[in-house]
């Protein structure tokens, strides 16, 4: 399965993106873009819906906007409404669920003068539905975290999980490899502040360019996402210990590493079989 996109393909995948309702929008893709890994796809779609939410939150989330979809949602209690209402809700506005659901447990719980409730107190309630007030509110929040697969408790752990399984997927791959290496606790120790995944104690070869350290990302890599990373992660590991190597381990768009030609910081999407260590030929 193709993970490695063209610009072309990569733009058609996001024509195809902008144009589906919100939810189930991978089994959707999946069938008008066959060729492209499932993971793929999933970090495509994930990608989108985090910078369309940085843009438009603060407009989906005003007081007056908020009030009117908590009015909405007590309607919907009182009309003796099936399940799903703020999904169905969610799907109207175009917030994710969790990000709906928050909004709405902020003004359940808002104080006398009218302002939001303490940050710790709905991170809690958040994680444990169970703790909310109002039976039908704490139901239809399980519901929308259950659903939502970019925002919200459940989707961060997933996220979390993710990432550092492929950092040990990598280690494993290195130490099957026979590549010696610090990884990222190790450089801590030894007072290093930014550090890469993996830094090679004796640098490898890959399609002729010497490599010194490697990054793990278990993400797609399209140009916004990597010139952030360059901007807060890689260059600074290029300063400091020459050149590496970034693996977006569900995909990137092809010719990303024209950003920095004169910074050699490679681009793969797996760990290369045809690395060379310096003694011998793996």
């Amino acid at each position: 399965m193709a993970r490695v996109l063209n610009q072309t393909t990569y733009n058609s995948l996001l024509d195809s993106l902008y144009k589906l309702p919100f939810r189930n929008r991978v089994q959707s893709l999946q069938k008008r873009f066959p060729e492209l890994s499932v993971d793929t796809l999933k970090c495509v779609v994930a990608q989108e819906c985090q910078k369309r939410m940085k843009g438009s939150h603060g407009r989906l989330t005003t007081s007056e906007t908020v009030e009117a979809m908590y009015k909405k949602f007590k309607n919907s209690i009182l009309m003796n409404e099936e399940p799903g209402i703020l999904l169905r809700l969610s799907d109207e506005v175009g917030l994710t669920p969790a990000l709906l659901a928050r909004s709405i447990i902020e003004r359940h719980y808002q104080r006398d003068d009218k302002s939001k409730p303490a940050k710790l107190l709905v991170s809690t309630l958040m994680k444990n539905t169970a703790l909310i007030d109002d039976r039908d509110l704490a139901f239809e929040t399980y519901l929308c975290l259950l659903e939502d697969e970019e925002y919200g408790p459940i989707a961060e752990a997933t996220k979390q999980s993710r990432g550092y399984e492929y950092e040990i997927y990598l280690r494993m791959e290195l130490e099957n490899c026979k590549v010696t290496f610090l990884h990222e606790d190790h450089l801590r120790m030894k007072g290093y502040d930014k550090t890469p995944d993996i830094k090679l104690e004796i640098p490898i070869a890959i399609d002729g360019q010497v490599i010194n350290w490697i990054e793990s990302k278990a993400l797609f890599g399209d140009e916004e996402v990597h010139r952030g990373y360059l901007k807060d992660q890689l260059y600074s590991y290029w300063n400091r210990f020459g050149p590496g190597l970034v693996i977006y381990w569900f995909g990137y768009v092809e010719d990303l590493e024209k950003i920095h030609q004169n910074r050699i910081i490679l681009i793969r999407d797996t760990l290369p079989k045809n690395m060379v260590l310096m003694d011998h030929h793996l």
